[in-house]
């Protein structure tokens, strides 16, 4: 199975703004005083159609659909918490901790995805989980090594062991699992998603080993990268709280791979790093200061991986 694709989805926004209701346990976002949410939209939407513009440049296949006017979905732009798509034609849709994001699960998306000849076989739905208060929040919470057939999680409000558990039975990877932390107001708070502090390229991982503050999980983690022959590029948790964690491995044109992320992401990181991860890949970055601000995700988030066969 590829690590890495083509193509990807993603969701315009229409009414992106920051959702008090996953301000709860997303410590990275942030209110923008001052700005009216219709300013904080438009900056949004400023910011997704530059990066779309980046990915397209170089080859990426991204297919972009609105979100729904009248919808209250701010995170609308998050598509990969509630969508995965899969190389044997499976979908799955995975249930949401805020109520307000399972707005964003739409038929007419899937409908999209068919059109432009992408062939979906099955539907794998674990959102009833939520009326049990389980949350599984798609490649927010699952960070997947395809090749490897290995799925790497960090246990939060929004990713319960056991629905992992489930997933990895169903799709076939072996589960990977431990506690990552974040410093709040000088205490140690789980992180919301494993995605904002780890990232899986073909060949090399990003990740921040300091926030598995169990040493024996740190260890495994790391073996488990190092035994697949990873190399592993350690980043520190200020470097996370720029979202340099938050990064996916994409192919462009002729099959070259980029890493994206945004420019904080990017801006944070050390010459030494950046050499590290060029030995491997293309870096891409773009401005999405208003998105990670009131959105509390980053470039990762913004793209569904579409692995999907086509017809």
């Amino acid at each position: 199975m590829k690590q890495t694709t083509n193509s990807i989805l993603m969701i315009r926004p229409v009414a992106f703004r920051m959702n008090e209701q996953t301000a709860v346990n997303n410590y990275y976002q942030k209110v923008l005083d001052g700005l009216l949410p219709a300013t904080v939209n438009a900056k949004a939407q400023q910011e997704f159609d530059v990066f779309v513009e980046k990915l397209r440049a170089v080859g990426v296949d991204v297919t972009v659909v609105d979100d729904k006017e009248n919808s209250d979905t701010p995170d609308s732009i998050f598509p990969n918490n509630w969508i995965s798509l899969h190389g044997n034609g499976d979908v799955a849709l995975y249930p949401m901790f805020a109520e307000n994001r399972r707005l964003e699960r739409r038929e007419d998306i899937l409908d999209t995805l068919e059109e432009k000849g992408f062939v979906i076989d099955n539907i794998m739905d674990y959102t009833s989980a939520e009326e049990d208060g389980f949350f599984l929040e798609g490649t927010g919470s699952l960070v997947l090594d395809r090749e490897n057939g290995k799925a790497y999680c960090a246990l939060s409000p929004r990713a319960d062991e056991e629905l992992f558990i489930e997933f990895c039975e169903d799709f076939e990877f072996t589960p990977v699992i431990f506690e990552a932390f974040q410093t709040v107001n000088k205490e140690r708070k789980l992180i919301y998603h494993t995605n904002v502090m780890m990232c899986l390229g073909e060949t090399f991982a990003v990740i921040c080993a300091d926030c598995i503050d169990d040493k024996k999980e740190r260890k495994m983690v790391l073996d488990s990268l190092k035994g697949d022959d990873k190399q592993v590029i350690l980043i520190t948790e200020e470097q996370v709280n720029n979202f340099a964690g938050n990064m996916l491995e994409l192919k462009g044109a002729d099959d070259r791979r980029y890493l994206v992320m945004s420019d904080s992401a990017y801006q944070s990181l050390t010459k030494k790093q950046i050499a590290q991860i060029e030995e491997h890949v293309t870096i891409l970055s773009s401005s999405l200061d208003t998105i990670e601000a009131c959105g509390g995700g980053s470039a990762r988030c913004m793209m569904a991986e579409i692995f999907l066969p086509r017809e």
